[in-house]
C-alpha cells in the first residue's frame, strides 16, 4: 500500500522502512527505552508495518500485531518531534483503521500512557473486564541485554 497527501506518504511497504529512525526513536521512548536494533529488526518483520515519510525521509511509523483475522495490538506508534502537529499521527490513523487486512477485526488493543484522547477519536476506549487479562510483564528486559 502507498498513499499520498501533500508532500506526505504512508507505506506498508517494509523494505522503505529506516530501521536506524526508528530504533533511535524506540530506544529513547517511554516504553522500549534501551530496546537494541536487533530486537527492532524482528519486530518489524513479524507485524504489520506503517511508515510516514516527507520525500524520502522516515517521520513517523506505527506496527500491529495481528493475525489478520480476529485480533490486532497497535504499538511502536510515532511521529517524530520536528513533524508534530501537522496532523501526521491523525493521518496515519486515518489510514490504520481503514486498511482493508483489519476489517472484521474482533479486538485491537493498544497501551498508551498520553494519548488517550488521540486515540478515543478512532474508537478506543478503556479496557473493561480487566480481571480477565494477564501478562508477563518485564519493564527491564532492554536493559538486561546490554
Amino acid at each position: 500500500m502507498f498513499i499520498t497527501k501533500d508532500k506526505y506518504s504512508i507505506t506498508t511497504d517494509k523494505t522503505k522502512l529506516d530501521i536506524k529512525t526508528i530504533h533511535d526513536f524506540l530506544s529513547h521512548s517511554y516504553w522500549a527505552e534501551n530496546i537494541p536494533v536487533e530486537t527492532v529488526q524482528r519486530s518489524i518483520e513479524g507485524s504489520l508495518c506503517f511508515g510516514v515519510f516527507d520525500g524520502e525521509k522516515q517521520v513517523g511509523f506505527a506496527r500491529l500485531i495481528t493475525d489478520k483475522a480476529t485480533f490486532a495490538y497497535l504499538a511502536d506508534v510515532f511521529i517524530l518531534e520536528p513533524y508534530r502537529g501537522r496532523g501526521l499521527c491523525k493521518w496515519m490513523m486515518e489510514v490504520i483503521m481503514t486498511y482493508s487486512e483489519l476489517h472484521g477485526m474482533r479486538r485491537i488493543l493498544l497501551a498508551t500512557r498520553d494519548a488517550h484522547d488521540l486515540y478515543k477519536q478512532y474508537g478506543f476506549s478503556p479496557v473493561t473486564d480487566t480481571d480477565r487479562w494477564m501478562q508477563i510483564h518485564n519493564p527491564e528486559i532492554y536493559k538486561k541485554l546490554k
